[in-house]
């Protein structure tokens, strides 16, 4: 065979594979990129998306989503801009659906949506101080009316708990199985809910009683960590960045919010509680508490507690034993806080710095 012959050969090879589409594949050819630093923007700002492709292929058009709602429709694959206004902040799903004659294909980028506005931020003095047990590991903390309850965690030492808070003597207590870590706790009408760390399973109580009514599992919350309730629904962390919403009836998971400030996204929220129409929280291990908007997400305010451990017994394990127990005594407007295995309640004011 001469040499143009086999030149002849490999260049007609060259255009049948071509002809057949089979040097190119769509799912691998496209990436979508943005300007956002980080990949977050605040909230109502504008951002440029990108397509970046491996060959060049023309495209029909490319239809651009936020969380599969459209956000704007192209005849390229040029770069476009568009300002992005979310009700819920914190993280979102970009994505662009690119069509060309060769078929379609849709890629995908996360993109941080944050508050516009910092946080204001609390300091807080000390109004009263009560006995706290110091077996209590505490995880959940509630009033209703004048007695206090708590949940109280770690493996073979978990328990439900009715207080007299002003003496910190137990009223009742319910323990649990060994196998258990318990966490967090709320109560509405006769129910208590209660959380376990890592079983997927939660507790249903009398509220008098304490007799176990009935259990719950979480479905896409892997983790319980803390519950509060606004007297219709029910809000539950999961160590994530999730605070998920829940329906009493049943304990569906319904949606969620996440805690975003102007700089971030916030993760690791522990022990909740309803105060005036927010969601105060617990931040793991850096004893603040976050003022969240439970239909936004916004941090709105951080109460700066970290001198607080300086007023308890100086043995505590400050990796483990840290703030976490946040209670309102909506009755009297009065604001409580403890830690794990503290041997002090708190009543505190706070006051804008």
């Amino acid at each position: 065979m001469t040499s143009y012959a086999k030149h002849l050969i490999l260049l007609l090879l060259s255009v049948i594979i071509a002809s057949c589409g089979g040097t190119i594949d769509l799912d691998k050819n496209y990436t979508i990129d943005t300007n956002a630093v980080k990949n977050s923007i605040k909230n109502g700002s504008e951002v440029t998306i990108s397509l970046k492709a491996k060959q060049n292929i023309t495209v029909d058009s490319v239809v651009y989503t936020l969380n599969n709602k459209p956000l704007i429709t192209e005849n390229s694959a040029a770069s476009v801009t568009t300002s992005i206004t979310e009700k819920k902040l914190g993280q979102h799903m970009l994505a662009a659906t690119i069509y060309t004659e060769s078929g379609s294909t849709t890629v995908k980028q996360k993109l941080n949506i944050l508050s516009t506005t910092a946080p204001k931020v609390y300091g807080y003095r000390i109004v009263n101080r009560y006995p706290h047990q110091t077996d209590a590991y505490t995880q959940g903390l509630e009033f209703v009316g004048d007695t206090l309850y708590e949940s109280n965690g770690e493996y073979g030492h978990s328990t439900l708990r009715k207080l007299d808070y002003i003496t910190g003597e137990v009223l009742k207590e319910e323990k649990l199985d060994d196998s258990y870590f318990a966490e967090g706790m709320t109560i509405m009408g006769d129910n208590i809910y209660q959380l376990t760390w890592q079983k997927n399973t939660g507790f249903i109580y009398n509220r008098d009683t304490f007799e176990t009514t009935g259990t719950f599992t979480y479905n896409e919350s892997k983790q319980g960590w803390g519950l509060t309730n606004d007297g219709k629904v029910i809000y539950k962390s999961d160590g994530t960045s999730k605070i998920w919403t829940l329906d009493p009836s049943n304990l569906a998971e319904q949606s969620y919010i996440e805690p975003t400030d102007n700089k971030k996204v916030t993760s690791k929220l522990n022990e909740l509680e309803w105060v005036n129409g927010k969601i105060y929280a617990n931040n793991y291990q850096v004893d603040l508490i976050s003022i969240i908007n439970p239909s936004t997400g916004a941090i709105e305010g951080i109460i700066d507690l970290r001198t607080l451990k300086d007023e308890v017994q100086d043995d505590l394990n400050t990796t483990n034993e840290v703030l976490n127990g946040i209670a309102y005594k909506a009755n009297e407007d009065r604001l409580f806080v403890t830690g794990k295995h503290w041997d002090t309640l708190f009543e505190i004011e706070i006051f804008e710095k």
